[in-house]
């Protein structure tokens, strides 16, 4: 089967016809598909004069972590620990970016934040070593334990 009525893939098998949207990379094994980026504008709070009524310079992006086929199980709950009260209880992560009046600007901080969290999210953290006391260190406490002691038995009243 070929992709017949595409000039650009004409005589090319058809699966590279249904290519998918360009991928964002995160990290050499993770890359987030554009389609799964649901960005969205809105007009920006606060001072601006008549320039800040009139354009969508705010961009509000959701990212479906519970869905996304991009992530690993383990990044999506390392993830949604990252995120906080940024994600829903969908699994839906919700991030805002008002803080240039360029909407490009906003679009590309607000995409930068998420993929920090992503990439902060596949690191796997060490696993604590209980640890026992050294004797020394039991020793040292014990002896600094008896000293304060006998300072506070000092502090009483006479005794004759």
């Amino acid at each position: 089967m070929s992709a017949r009525g595409c000039p650009v893939l004409d005589g090319a098998p058809a699966l590279a016809y249904y290519v998918s949207m360009p991928r964002i990379p995160v990290t050499r094994s993770i890359s987030l598909d554009e389609s799964e980026l649901v960005e969205s504008t809105t007009r920006s709070s606060g001072p601006g004069g008549q320039h800040v009524n009139t354009t969508d310079s705010a961009v509000i992006l959701k990212f479906d972590v519970a869905a996304s086929p991009s992530l690993p199980d383990a990044v999506k709950y390392r993830l949604a620990r990252i995120a906080g009260s940024r994600m829903t209880a969908e699994g839906v992560i919700v991030l805002r970016s008002e803080g240039s009046r360029s909407q490009l600007a906003n679009r590309q901080d607000v995409r930068a934040r998420l993929i920090a969290m992503i990439v902060e999210a596949t690191f796997v953290p060490k696993a604590r070593k209980a640890t026992k006391p050294t004797k020394a260190s039991q020793t040292r406490r014990m002896d600094g334990k008896s000293r304060r002691s006998s300072v506070k038995a000092g502090r009483g009243k006479w005794k004759e």
